[in-house]
């Protein structure tokens, strides 16, 4: 079954480009991405890491409010719409870029992407009904990062940030390596990453 909607009400897809610079392989694949669905007649919004202001630092952790800037309160608003989310970052040192774990930190906040409820070990999640998909660019060999490295960072991110906000249907695709690659794998690896939403 497809990712994106088959039926009359198109998905409306989010997808965010978590590499902090806009001109790199993730965003092309990126904006390739949001264009193939709207190809497919889906309504989708593009955000680009680079375009958001942000102090990325939770200050306080959950001891007090940080109020969002301008930029984080229209993500905010851009994942409550959504019904499908892709994002595409690159692994740095074996996880995410500062920026992108300093956006999950500020956005996903009790009240926002989960809610604590008095006698219950775990929260609510408060983004579910929602599908993701996540494309990672990496200079290490797919079956090392998996089977020798433990792929720490994606269990982290499927299971304790996305799906514990209630973000079902979660399935990641690897381009690697990167560093080397002839102009031409690139441009496969930038259509390959389009079939994610299949």
């Amino acid at each position: 079954m497809s990712f994106l909607s088959r039926d009359a009400q198109p998905s409306r897809l989010l997808v965010l480009n978590g590499n902090p610079a806009r001109k790199t392989l993730c965003g092309a694949m990126a904006e390739r991405i949001a264009d193939s669905a709207r190809e497919q007649g889906q309504t989708v919004r593009l955000v680009h890491l680079e375009d958001l202001d942000f102090d990325a630092n939770l200050r306080d952790g959950y001891r007090a409010r940080m109020d969002w800037e301008p930029d984080l309160a229209a993500l905010a608003e851009s994942l409550t719409w959504c019904d499908r989310l892709v994002i595409v970052h690159p692994l740095w040192w074996g996880s995410a870029p500062a920026k992108l774990k300093g956006l999950f930190d500020r956005v996903l906040m009790p009240g926002f992407g989960f809610q604590y409820i008095e006698g219950k070990a775990l929260p609510k999640p408060l983004l579910a009904g929602r599908k993701a998909r996540v494309v990672i660019t990496s200079d290490t060999p797919t079956i090392f990062l998996k089977w020798y490295y433990g792929n720490g960072w994606v269990k982290v991110l499927r299971r304790q940030i996305l799906a514990f906000c209630g973000f079902k249907d979660l399935k990641v695709k690897y381009f690697s390596p990167v560093r080397g690659a002839k102009p031409e794998a690139l441009a496969n690896m930038m259509e390959d990453a389009a079939g994610i939403l299949g």
